[in-house]
């Protein structure tokens, strides 16, 4: 395991990443959304688009933009729900983890520092 650079915790190995990250960090995110039982106006928007990435993961070479555009979609639907926070970042490194970077110390989306 490597030690991630915002606040200590455990990151992924550079092997954890990748195919096996994307499915995980859905299921995860999906679970405790499940679990959230308060009112949530884009509650549907989200399933449908952690849907939609679990679809993409499952897919030899996903598109990242459909990845981006789902990711900022959910973003979007659950973002300013604090109780989700760490399964949603965790979705997000998923998917930049997809991307050419690969997870590389680099905003995989903007290719700037994190």
């Amino acid at each position: 395991m490597l030690e991630d650079d915002r606040g200590g915790a455990p990151a992924p190995a550079l092997g954890d990443r990748g195919d096996a990250g994307l499915p995980a960090a859905v299921n995860r995110l999906r679970g405790e959304l499940a679990s959230y039982r308060r009112p949530l106006p884009d509650r549907a928007v989200a399933e449908d688009e952690l849907d939609a990435l679990a679809a993409q993961a499952a897919e030899p070479a996903p598109d990242q933009e459909r990845l981006r555009h789902s990711l900022l979609l959910v973003a979007a639907a659950l973002g300013s729900v604090s109780a989700l926070s760490a399964a949603l970042e965790g979705l997000r490194e998923a998917v930049e983890a997809q991307g050419p970077n690969g997870g590389n110390g680099t905003d995989g989306i903007h290719g700037v520092p994190r």
